[in-house]
């Protein structure tokens, strides 16, 4: 779970980075969407997120396999939405705030108490 939370984080990077690169991604119709694709994937870092996040995928559903369901998705989530806020604070440079902090132990603290609840019945 750890491989697929850091694999996870890391394809965020790239991607943002990537649609950083691309001028934004936004979409109007068809066509817009097909050319905004084309540009992302023109960027390097974008398209290795993309691959990134497929792996990820791949070790995931090795995980799903193998891992009680309810105990294995809160732990993925906790730890992938925290590796992603860290990165991003501190790699991308995005301000984080002690409201932000605070929303973040709430939720792991949220996601805590269910997988505990799941994993004790």
């Amino acid at each position: 779970m750890l491989l697929t939370a850091a694999l996870t984080m890391a394809a965020n990077l790239m991607l943002r980075v990537g649609i950083d690169a691309a001028g934004g991604f936004s979409v109007g119709g068809a066509t817009q969407l097909l050319h905004a694709l084309v540009r992302l994937f023109m960027q390097p870092m974008f398209a290795i997120g993309f691959v990134v996040y497929f792996l990820a995928a791949l070790i995931w559903f090795r995980v799903v396999a193998t891992e009680p369901l309810s105990v294995a998705y809160p732990i993925l989530v906790s730890l992938t939405f925290t590796l992603v806020t860290a990165a991003a604070v501190f790699i991308l440079s995005e301000p984080i705030s002690a409201r932000k902090v605070l929303g973040l132990v709430v939720i792991l603290t949220g996601i805590l108490i269910i997988s505990l609840e799941k994993a004790a019945t």
